[in-house]
C-alpha cells in the first residue's frame, strides 16, 4: 500500500482537491515521517509542526467553502535556510546568522504559500552555500539517504534529501554553480535551475547581493517526478516588483523542433563510463519518443566556468571574505581558499572584462539553442562523490571542481537547465542534464518527461543505515 508521504506533489494535490485526502491528514503524515527519519539524515533543520499544521487546515477550508486552494493545494514543501521565510532564522548554515529572524517571506515562499502548498521544514545547506557537499558547524552534516557514505549534494543538499527520504513532496533549492542540478544528481532526483528572472528573488533580511549573485543566483524545484516539477516551477513563478530581474515570461513558448544535440565531454572535460553510458541511454530514449538527437560539440563551457569564477568569487573576496574567516567553519575557508586561487584576486578590469565576454558568450549559446532547442550533457563528470571529498586535499578539490564544469559554467548565460534522474550506477544515483534556450523551461520538461517515461520512476527510500 502506498503511503502518503510516497505520493507525488501532482497526486497529493488532485487528491486534496477532490476531497480523497485532507491538507491537514496529508501533512501531518510528512511530520510524522520526519520525525522517524530526520535524525538519521539531519536534511530538515528548523522544524515548526503546529504552523505547518495550522497552514493545512487553512486549506482544508479553503476548499470546503468552495474556494479554489491553490495548483499546488495542501502540498508539503521544504525551504531552504538561506531565504527569508517570515519567523525563522535566515542561517546560510552560520553561527553568526543564527538569530538572523526575517520578518517577510521571499517572493518564492510567498508564491509557494499563495499556491497553496504547506511548508513543514527548512532544510540544510554547508555554510555561506558554497559547496557541493552539505556540512556546517551550526546545523551538522545531512547524508544522502540513498547511500550515506556519498554526498547529498549541495547546496541544496538537505532538499534533495528531504525529498528523497519522503519528508517532502518537493524542495525548494538555489543554484549558482549547480546547487539545485547536483542534489538532484546525488540523490536520485530531478531538479531544475530556471532562466534568471523567473523565479522572484529579495531578502529582506539581508543587503541586496552584488553583481555575480544578481546574474547567477536562481530559486527552483527539487522533486520526484518531471510533473511535480512543472507544478512547482508554475507556482513558484511569476514576477515579482521586488526583485528588478524579475521577467514576466509565459510558462509555455509554443512549438519547437524536437532535436536534440549530444555532449558528452563539454570542452574536453573528463566524463567517467558510467555517466557516459547514462548519457547515452537517454539519448536514445529521445530518439525512441521521435527526437532528433546527434553529437555534437557544445558552445564554450570553460569560458563560462571561468567567467562564473570571475564573477563568484569577485562578490565573494569583496563581500564575504571577513565574514568567512569570522565564521570560521574550516571547509568554507579551504573551499575558499581553492576558489579564490582557481579565480585570482579579482579587480575592477577583471570584472569588466568578464562582463563583457559573458554578452559573447550568451549570444553564441542562443544561437546554438535556437537551432537545437535541447543540449543534453553531463550533471557531473564522475558518480556522486563521497563525502566530505573535496576538502581532504588540494587534488581531490580539483578532480571535484572539475568534474563540475558544466554546474560552474551554465548559470553564466542565464538560461534553464534540468537533472533528470535516470537510473544507479555502481551503487550510486546517475542522471543527465538538457540545456534549453531562456525561458524555455517547456522544452526541457517536455524532453526530460520523454526520459522518465522511458525509465524506473524515481522512488522514495528508507535512510541507508550504512
Amino acid at each position: 500500500m502506498t503511503q502518503i508521504w510516497q505520493m507525488t506533489a501532482t497526486a497529493i494535490a488532485a487528491a486534496i482537491r477532490d476531497r480523497k485526502l485532507s491538507a491537514e491528514e496529508v501533512t501531518q503524515a510528512h511530520l510524522d515521517r520526519q520525525d522517524q527519519v530526520n535524525p538519521a539524515i539531519n536534511a530538515v533543520v528548523q522544524a515548526f509542526p503546529e504552523e505547518a499544521l495550522a497552514a493545512a487546515r487553512a486549506i482544508d477550508a479553503t476548499i470546503a467553502q468552495g474556494e479554489d486552494p491553490g495548483p499546488m493545494a495542501g502540498v508539503p514543501v521544504t525551504i531552504k535556510v538561506n531565504v527569508d521565510q517570515a519567523g525563522h532564522a535566515t542561517t546560510n548554515g552560520l553561527k553568526l546568522q543564527e538569530t538572523l529572524v526575517a520578518q517577510h517571506d521571499t517572493p518564492v515562499v510567498a508564491n509557494l504559500r499563495r499556491a497553496g502548498a504547506v511548508i513543514t521544514g527548512r532544510t540544510n545547506t554547508p555554510a555561506f552555500s558554497l559547496r557541493w557537499f552539505t556540512k556546517n558547524q551550526l546545523h551538522g552534516q545531512t547524508l544522502n539517504p540513498r547511500n550515506r557514505a556519498i554526498t547529498p549534494g549541495g547546496s541544496s543538499g538537505g532538499a534533495a534529501s528531504a525529498v528523497a527520504a519522503g519528508l517532502c513532496a518537493m524542495g525548494h533549492g538555489t543554484d549558482i554553480a549547480g546547487s539545485i542540478r547536483y542534489p538532484a544528481y546525488a540523490c536520485g532526483l530531478h531538479g531544475l535551475r530556471p532562466s534568471l528572472g523567473r523565479v522572484p528573488a529579495w531578502n529582506a533580511s539581508a543587503p541586496d547581493r552584488f553583481i555575480g549573485a544578481q546574474l547567477m543566483a536562481v530559486s527552483g524545484p527539487i522533486a520526484r517526478s518531471i510533473d511535480d516539477i512543472a507544478l512547482s516551477l508554475a507556482a513558484m513563478a511569476g514576477p515579482d516588483p521586488r526583485d528588478p530581474w524579475s521577467v514576466p515570461a509565459p510558462l509555455a513558448g509554443g512549438d519547437f523542433p524536437k532535436r536534440a544535440a549530444l555532449c558528452i565531454a563539454p570542452d574536453g572535460m573528463p566524463v567517467d563510463p558510467p555517466v557516459e553510458t547514462a548519457l547515452r541511454d537517454a539519448a536514445q530514449r529521445l530518439r525512441d519518443a521521435g527526437w532528433q538527437v546527434d553529437e555534437a560539440d557544445s558552445p564554450p563551457m570553460r569560458e563560462a566556468a571561468r567567467i562564473n569564477a570571475t564573477l563568484w568569487m569577485g562578490e565573494t573576496q569583496f563581500g564575504a571574505r571577513e565574514l568567512i574567516e569570522r565564521e570560521g567553519d574550516p571547509d568554507a575557508q579551504f573551499v575558499f581558499a581553492q576558489m579564490s586561487r582557481d579565480a585570482g584576486e579579482v579587480g575592477l578590469d577583471e570584472l569588466m572584462r568578464a562582463l563583457q565576454a559573458r554578452a559573447t558568450l550568451m549570444r553564441s549559446w542562443e544561437v546554438f539553442l535556437a537551432e537545437t532547442p535541447v543540449l543534453l550533457c553531463p550533471v557531473s563528470g564522475q558518480l556522486p562523490f563521497e563525502q566530505q571529498l573535496d576538502v581532504r586535499s588540494e587534488t581531490d578539490f580539483a578532480s571535484v571542481y572539475e568534474a563540475q564544469l558544466t554546474q560552474r559554467g551554465l548559470p553564466v548565460m542565464g538560461m534553464p537547465a534540468l537533472s533528470v534522474a535516470t537510473g544507479t550506477a555502481q551503487g550510486r544515483p546517475v542522471g543527465v542534464q538538457l540545456v534549453g534556450p531562456r525561458y524555455r523551461e517547456d522544452i526541457l520538461l517536455a524532453a526530460g518527461h520523454e526520459i522518465e517515461s522511458r525509465g524506473s520512476p524515481v522512488t522514495v527510500c528508507d535512510p541507508d543505515p550504512g
